[in-house]
């Protein structure tokens, strides 16, 4: 292999990397948001105490911060 194709395919293994490490952040995020839209699908289909209500609210903000972490690291990544 010469020097050139040795770069080249160093290269795309970074690639490779790199895609694979946002993959993983976005399949994290796509289960939290999952979580989210089956919160909100319980509280349209029942009637909620207020403390249920304070409940839900707690685990969607908990998973909307989770959300907002899991987005600031796939932003962070420079290609």
């Amino acid at each position: 292999m010469t020097n050139k194709q040795q770069v080249y395919k160093s290269y795309l293994e970074e690639q490779l990397q790199w895609f694979r490490e946002r993959d993983s952040i976005l399949e994290k995020m796509e289960i939290k948001l999952y979580e989210m839209k089956k919160i909100a699908e319980y509280a349209c289909e029942e009637e909620l105490t207020s403390d249920e209500i304070g409940r839900l609210n707690f685990q969607l903000n908990k998973l909307k911060n989770d959300i907002q972490s899991l987005e600031k690291q796939l932003n962070g990544f420079v290609h």
